[in-house]
């Protein structure tokens, strides 16, 4: 099952989509079951998530992480 978003542009398309859903093809939902997270929300939510390193040790981690994988 995939989840895609559509902008309606004209009322037919609706109705055509309300059809399949009738039909049982495709399932509906209301604009609230679709989290909208603003860029504000994410910055809020993941502030202070990481803390400030040393460039340094960020290059010998991805140098680390790149050695584990060869």
């Amino acid at each position: 099952m995939r989840t895609i978003t559509l902008d309606i542009l004209n009322d037919k398309a609706l109705n055509l989509l309300k059809d399949l859903e009738l039909l049982k093809v495709i399932r509906l939902r209301k604009e609230s079951d679709t989290p909208n997270i603003s860029n504000t929300d994410l910055i809020s939510k993941y502030k202070g998530a990481m803390q400030k390193q040393p460039i340094s040790d960020v290059d010998d981690q991805l140098n680390s992480i790149r050695n584990e994988w060869e």
